[in-house]
C-alpha cells in the first residue's frame, strides 16, 4: 500500500508571530519556517506503517512556493521515499489545497492519505475533510491511534467526550492529532541521503486545478494586550468590580 502524506511549510512554532504594520497579514520575511507539527506526526505515522509492513512506499507532498521543497526534504530525511512538489505562488486556501491533493491522489493512486488535522498558521481544520469529500473516501479525523487490519483501517479518534473507535474501508483519509505519536529526529546520514531522493515537480495547470483564492483577507490584527491584575480588599469590592467594571455578573 502506498501512503501519501501532505506536509505544509509554516512559521516555526517557537517563533513569536508578528503582524505586518499595514495589517495585510503576518510577517514571514526573515522568519524561521518549518514543517507543520501535525504534518510531522503524519509523516511519522506513515513511516511506522511502512516499518510494520502495512505500507510499501511513503510519498511526501507539499504545495506552494519553491521553498516548500525544504519541507519535503525534511520528510525525506525522516524516511519518506520520494516527494512531490506542486509549485505555485498563489495563496492557497483549504479548498484549493484539497482540490490539488485530490488531483495528486488520482495520479498516484495511494491506499491511504495522511494529513495533519490543521495547520498552525491558519488553524482552518478543513483540508482533510474536504479531500475525503472530493474523493468520496472514508475519513478518520483527529486520530490518536491507527492500525491496518486486512484491508480495513481501525482509527481511534479524539472527540469532545473522550475517544471514539471507527473502522474505515481503504482507501481512506486520516488526519492526525497530537497524541498519535512522537516524531523521530532525522539523522545526519538520512539528511545526506535525502538530498539524492527524487522530488517530482508539478503545477496546478498540469493537474487541471484553478487555485485562485475564494476568500478575501480584510485585515489582520494582534489580540488586545492583557491588562494587569488588581488587588481588592474585600469580597464586596470584588463583587462590585465584577458587576460594574468587568460586567461578568
Amino acid at each position: 500500500m502506498k501512503v501519501l502524506v501532505a506536509v505544509k511549510r509554516v512559521i516555526d512554532f517557537n517563533v513569536k508571530v508578528r503582524v505586518k504594520p499595514d495589517g495585510s497579514g503576518v510577517e514571514t520575511a526573515n522568519v524561521k519556517m518549518s514543517m507543520n507539527p501535525f504534518d510531522e506526526i503524519g509523516v511519522e505515522e506513515a513511516l511506522r506503517l511502512k516499518e510494520k509492513g502495512a505500507a510499501t512506499e511513503v510519498v511526501a507532498v507539499s504545495l506552494g512556493v519553491q521553498a516548500c521543497q525544504e519541507t519535503i526534504r525534511t520528510a525525506l530525511a525522516m524516511g519518506a521515499d520520494r516527494g512531490i512538489h506542486v509549485l505555485t505562488d498563489v495563496e492557497l486556501q483549504p479548498l484549493a489545497v484539497a482540490k490539488l491533493l485530490a488531483a495528486v491522489v488520482k495520479k498516484e493512486n495511494p491506499g491511504l492519505v495522511i494529513l495533519g488535522k490543521q495547520a498552525i498558521d491558519d488553524d482552518c481544520n478543513q483540508t482533510g475533510q474536504m479531500l475525503a469529500a472530493l474523493l468520496g473516501w472514508s475519513q478518520g479525523t483527529f486520530a490518536s491511534k491507527v492500525a491496518v487490519n486486512a484491508g480495513d483501517l481501525a482509527v481511534t479518534r479524539e472527540v469532545d467526550g473522550g475517544l471514539e473507535s471507527v473502522a474505515l474501508k481503504l482507501p481512506a483519509v486520516v488526519t492526525t492529532d497530537l497524541r498519535l505519536n512522537e516524531p523521530r529526529y532525522a539523522s545526519l546520514p538520512n539528511i545526506m541521503k535525502a538530498k539524492k531522493k527524487p522530488i517530482e515537480a508539478l503545477t496546478p495547470d498540469a493537474l487541471g486545478v484553478d487555485p485562485a483564492p475564494r476568500l478575501k483577507l480584510v485585515k489582520v490584527e494582534e489580540p488586545a494586550k492583557r491588562q494587569a491584575g488588581q488587588k481588592v480588599k474585600s469580597v464586596a469590592e470584588l463583587v462590585d468590580k465584577l458587576r460594574n467594571e468587568a460586567k461578568v455578573i
